[in-house]
């Protein structure tokens, strides 16, 4: 079945992905670049957010990862839940749980972002704003 991916900021909790146990050795920028590279083999990604544990907790970082499609998400998670995959220690990964009654309120996507995910789905390279007339069907 085909999976409708709107043009709007996805905030399904079935497009975003928790990683945790995440090695306290590499910076979170180094992170961040290490599981974009990752995860964006699995589709389109609309940000990924890497964050330092709570002070109560290990020492590490945990990320936030959005899809754009919940399938992609889907593959994501069972590829990677519990993989060794660019650290020495195997990572978790879960589909967000927020509850599926709560109402998101929806934000458009900004320009560039819309031509990124055009792109990705669609094949284009490259948009233009200028309406350019048809001149086969005006003869």
């Amino acid at each position: 079945m085909a999976e409708l991916v709107p043009f709007a900021v996805p905030t399904e909790s079935d497009k975003t992905l928790l990683v945790w146990e995440l090695s306290s050795g590499p910076t979170a920028e180094a992170l961040h670049h290490s599981l974009f590279t990752v995860f964006s083999r699995f589709g389109l990604l609309y940000s990924v957010r890497v964050f330092p544990n709570a002070a109560v907790a290990e020492p590490g970082f945990y990320a936030v990862i959005k899809f754009y499609s919940s399938r992609d998400a889907q593959r994501a998670q069972v590829a990677c839940d519990r993989k060794l995959l660019f650290q020495k220690s195997p990572l978790r990964v879960r589909l967000g749980t927020r509850h599926k009654a709560v109402r998101h309120q929806t934000f458009a996507l900004n320009s560039s972002q819309c031509q990124e995910l055009a792109n990705y789905y669609f094949g284009f390279n490259g948009w233009s704003k200028r309406i350019i007339k048809d001149h086969y069907h005006s003869l």
